[in-house]
């Protein structure tokens, strides 16, 4: 089924809900007022703040320390001192609150739909039985690792270098792993066709780092995952497992040689490398590529995007290199890791306990039914027939309105930083205001929902159901294929907590799930709303203009639309701002890379600049109240801050360094804020405070 095809559909699922629909949009150059802010139907009076007495919970503070030296702690301390991490937990935070909540109204909604036995085939039959198939653990005890059988006899009868090939091609639809990867995207040279591309990996562990820097963390993980690897092979009572698992990790550790530096991967000059499908045969001899495309499904190839051109043929010559048998090990031990999930508890809990506990420092796995919602709500699974029920419930039509006005005005805002910005000239000004002007906000939700009846569920058979889902999703991307994108499709489910800006589209995205306290609140202060959702906002918008976003145009294609003065003079500056980041040490020996993580930096200082400037707009020339003894300016960047609220355990902080691109939240409260003027000025920070830079080592891009 071609994605492009979409339906409304589910409309028993109304039966549900209780809320209508309406949209409307404003005019970019209207500024939201505090009182627009709010719903049209309830006045000012009628409403109470859901943190605190105007939408920051002051109770969090810690007096103790100045908010110069550490202002994520001045403003978060007391509930870093006392809230415990759940042991089912890596980090928790503002986003996980949020997540709970969302994830209690998913199991609500499917637990209502498990009651009422719904017809077979309809959706909400499969949303049901899926949940019950996954929470019968009963039935999956029995069955141990049977389900996986006919998979492992395949992969024990691969015996040449050709059905090892072909094997490749069908690992992602067989769940298990290979060297060489592809996926369909966009084309990022025009983005309303689909493109494919090539890629490298297949590893275990989260960063090459892992396999080859010798610190006594990265040793021990990897003895733990030699260990690990060997357990997993045991559940399918094969021979010579502690060979074989020695054997995976050396496979890993030299495909891990040729990955390229993480600040590499994200370069988009580096990774944009399209060719005919002619040439890259040419290109890239010694690999029968005709049989690997073929075992994917993936017939009549002309052209295709090389990720990381250096490390193809060293990759071919490995894949030749390395015995078959020791493929074969690694493909066997991702093959039963990868679908550990929808097995028996005693192979789930060892995936956990290594991926979980041993990487993340987790001692327990969440309850099943979360797991469960997990699974069955998530966008690659029936997560859009959830989402549609979800915001039925729980997302008011009137706070799609308010969020219609907060993002025009800081559009509003970045046309004006980018008519004042004094290192770019009006050539390359022209094409960012396009840019800007071309920006598309979705909120909350699609108006085009995708149609799942294909996906076929039986409430008897996980493992069956979770191929069912994965089938229908690798033939909707093979489908892509030769057929135009489609610029109505969203990358994340109503319910999701979270937001992204997507540059082949030019869009911004904000699912109704972020769009709650501490981020939005139509209660809260009009500093907190701006501090909270407009700095969110602002920060989607800045990876228009970030690094790597700033490689697009207004039309979503990768081409470079600035002049080289102005980009050499971006450079200084985001530059200058990868070196602030990489002298913080989150955890000992252990720094944040500032390359790595500069387009998230940018995206943040941005943000908040943008979210500052629209907030003075807001205001329309009048003072901002004092409350409770804060200005607006500082209950403004206390906003942030809460925004920002949250713990890690050490070795998932770890791990985040090396794999994550966005900074740990302290510093995307501390590396933040001492850019900003405004922030020394509300809360008097001096030369002699920890986080204080001079004025001229302050960095204000957009």
């Amino acid at each position: 089924m071609s994605s492009s095809k979409k339906v409304l559909f589910f409309t028993s699922f109304a039966l549900l809900a209780a809320c209508g629909a309406e949209e409307s949009t404003i005019d970019s150059a209207q500024s939201t007022t505090q009182d627009e802010a709010r719903p049209a139907t309830e006045s000012a009076e009628m409403l109470t703040a859901e943190l605190g007495s105007f939408g920051i919970d002051l109770s969090h503070q810690d007096p103790n320390t100045p908010p110069g030296d550490d202002f994520f702690r001045f403003a978060n301390g007391r509930w870093l001192d006392t809230y415990e991490l759940p042991a089912d937990r890596s980090n928790y935070g503002s986003f996980s609150v949020l997540g709970d909540r969302s994830n209690e109204r998913v199991r609500t909604i499917i637990t209502d739909l498990t009651s009422t036995e719904p017809a077979q085939d309809t959706v909400e039959q499969k949303v049901s039985d899926y949940y019950l198939s996954y929470m019968n653990t009963e039935t999956l005890n029995e069955l141990g690792i049977s389900p996986l059988l006919p998979g492992l006899s395949r992969l024990a009868e691969i015996d040449s270098l050709e059905e090892l090939i072909s094997a490749f091609g069908r690992a992602r639809i067989d769940t298990t792993a290979s060297p060489i990867s592809f996926r369909i995207g966009a084309d990022r040279s025009d983005p309303d066709r689909h493109q494919l591309g090539v890629s490298i990996g297949g590893t275990g562990l989260p960063d090459r780092d892992y396999y080859l820097e010798d610190t006594e963390q990265y040793l021990n993980v990897r003895e733990e995952y030699v260990a690990h690897i060997e357990r997993i092979l045991n559940f399918a009572d094969l021979a010579n497992t502690a060979a074989k698992a020695a054997a995976v990790l050396a496979v890993e550790t030299r495909i891990a040689e040729h990955i390229w530096p993480r600040a590499d991967r994200r370069n988009r000059d580096l990774t944009y490398n399209p060719m005919s499908f002619d040439d890259f045969l040419a290109a890239y001899p010694g690999f029968d590529w005709e049989s690997y495309f073929s075992a994917a499904g993936i017939q009549e190839l002309t052209d295709l995007n090389v990720s990381y051109p250096s490390a193809m043929a060293p990759i071919i010559a490995l894949i030749a290199e390395i015995s078959v048998a020791d493929w074969n090990s690694y493909m066997t031990y991702h093959f039963i890791s990868n679908n550990a999930s929808v097995l028996s508890d005693e192979i789930d809990h060892e995936n956990f306990h290594f991926y979980s506990t041993i990487l993340n420092g987790v001692p327990e796995q969440r309850e099943r039914w979360e797991r469960g919602v997990a699974r069955v709500g998530a966008l690659n699974s029936l997560g859009e027939a959830v989402g549609q029920i979800y915001v039925e419930r729980h997302f008011p039509e009137s706070a799609k309105q308010q969020m219609n006005n907060l993002v025009e005005n800081l559009r509003t805002a970045l046309a004006q930083s980018i008519e004042q910005l004094g290192w770019m000239s009006e050539e390359t000004k022209k094409e960012a205001v396009l840019k800007l002007n071309s920006f598309r906000p979705k909120i909350a939700y699609p108006d085009e929902w995708t149609d799942l009846s294909a996906i076929e569920i039986h409430r008897g058979n996980l493992f069956a159901n979770a191929q069912s889902v994965r089938e229908f999703n690798y033939e909707d991307s093979l489908s892509r294929l030769g057929e135009p994108t489609n610029r109505e499709e969203w990358g994340m489910t109503p319910q999701t907590v979270n937001a992204y800006y997507n540059s082949s589209f030019n869009e911004i995205v904000f699912p109704a799930g972020i769009l709650q306290p501490p981020f939005f609140d139509p209660a809260a202060d009009l500093a907190v709303n701006y501090g909270g959702i407009g700095a969110v906002i602002g920060h989607e918008m800045g990876h228009g203009f970030d690094d790597q976003g700033s490689k697009s145009d207004s039309m979503g294609v990768q081409r470079n639309w600035w002049t080289d003065v102005d980009r050499a003079n971006f450079e200084v500056l985001t530059t200058a701002l990868a070196a602030q980041y990489d002298q913080f040490e989150p955890v000992e020996g252990y720094f944040i890379d500032g390359n790595f993580t500069l387009g998230e930096n940018i995206g943040d200082v941005g943000g908040l600049s943008l979210a500052y400037r629209a907030y003075k707009m807001a205001l329309g020339g009048e003072a901002a109240p004092i409350i409770e003894g804060l200005t607006g300016d500082q209950r403004f960047f206390l906003s942030w801050a809460q925004v920002w609220q949250r713990k890690y355990r050490e070795d998932a902080l770890i791990q985040r360094l090396t794999s994550d691109p966005h900074s740990p939240s302290e510093f995307r409260v501390n590396g933040v804020v001492r850019n900003f003027d405004e922030w020394y000025e509300a809360f008097e920070v001096q030369p002699d405070d920890a986080l204080y830079l001079s004025p001229e080592e302050r960095i204000r891009i957009w």
